[in-house]
């Protein structure tokens, strides 16, 4: 691991670019929102909340909804416009002098930060150590560290204990918790932690029930904290839809099934896994274990790998936007097993094409 301050990526690509305009009608493979959703139950009770579009948007019945779902005081809880919205906040209302994004992982922290005029520094993890966390690699005297769990794009879940050892006195310690819901049991969540010193923690209801066109996620942290986010916020920043969402999202059927979907999620990503290891020959690396439900893998000649599977009907996710990475790497979303049967076809061809 090894730190540094230069910026020389895209931070603002993100995977719905590989999607619009002409690839719109390619299988989506690039976007990490699990697909087939939002469900019909959802997609009713979001509906349901239109009558009710007259009146300003209220909420404090969706703030209890999530303050009981994690167990917490509502004074601890903060509706965002997605999670998006809320490293927006963080970098504008927070006072920091030396913020730290550990990398590779979604980019969006450090260009808020970067917006907000920040000078930002960079922990790049090593593919050498499978992008796992070494806490001692983070410079004792940041004050902000922002870190994923699990990580987009490498799927790697870091253990709670290493994650919350690097909460200090007078340090924030951002977790991005998007995709901790597709993680069987939620285990190394540190959402709902109350003695973690500084912890903010944020949750997206985005990815898991499909909700990027609608936008809306949380902030769990110390009171003090949420009210200086609050106040950076404007006047009823999350809709009325979104919030009927929110109160849905965090009702105990909806953590029941998104529970079921955690499973399925690891079984699909272990079919495509196994089928990716057939690749091996071709130089194609799987970083693992992968615990998110997108898998990061390294290949020669990526970006003409990339280029031949539009032409065969797929988007996948480049990755050398991500800081730490070049352009040997892509992320591929974990799909039904005949949707990755598909792709693992269209891939063979796409690695011959590109090794001729």
């Amino acid at each position: 691991m090894r730190t540094e301050d230069t910026a020389g990526h895209d931070l603002r690509h993100h995977g719905d670019a590989e999607v619009r305009d002409d690839g719109s009608e390619l299988v989506d493979m690039a976007v990490n929102v699990r697909a087939d959703t939002p469900p019909a139950w959802l997609r009713e009770h979001i509906a349901g909340s239109l009558d009710s579009l007259a009146a300003y948007p209220d909420g404090r019945a969706a703030r209890a909804a999530v303050a009981a779902r994690h167990g917490v005081p509502v004074e601890r809880v903060l509706l965002t416009a997605g999670a998006a919205e809320a490293f927006v906040l963080l970098a504008r209302a927070l006072k920091v002098r030396r913020p730290v994004v550990v990398h590779p992982q979604f980019t969006e922290p450090e260009a808020a930060l970067r917006d907000a005029g920040h000078s930002v520094d960079r922990v790049l993890l090593r593919e050498a150590d499978g992008f796992r966390l070494d806490p001692g690699a983070v410079p004792e005297d940041a004050d902000l560290v922002v870190i994923g769990n699990p990580t987009n794009p490498t799927s790697v879940l870091h253990p709670a204990a290493g994650v919350a050892s690097l909460a200090r006195p007078g340090r924030v310690l951002v977790v991005d918790e998007a995709f901790m819901d597709a993680v069987p049991g939620e285990r190394e969540a540190l959402a709902g932690r109350t003695d973690v010193p500084g912890l903010v923690v944020l949750r997206s209801l985005t990815k898991t029930w499909g909700l990027a066109g609608l936008r809306i996620g949380y902030v769990l942290a110390a009171p003090e904290t949420i009210a200086e986010l609050e106040r950076a916020q404007p006047l009823w920043p999350v809709s009325t839809p979104a919030l009927a969402a929110a109160r849905a999202c965090v009702a105990p059927r909806a953590l029941a099934e998104a529970a079921h979907a955690a499973h399925r999620i690891a079984a699909d990503r272990a079919h495509l896994v196994a089928g990716l290891a057939e690749f091996a020959s071709d130089g194609l690396r799987v970083v693992a274990p992968a615990e998110g439900p997108f898998v990061l893998v390294r290949m020669p000649r990526a970006a003409a790998v990339r280029r031949r599977l539009r032409d065969l009907g797929f988007a996948v996710r480049r990755g050398d936007t991500f800081p730490g990475l070049g352009e040997e790497w892509l992320r591929l979303a974990v799909r039904d097993r005949a949707t990755v049967n598909s792709f693992l076809q269209a891939l063979e061809r796409a690695l011959t094409s590109a090794h001729r």
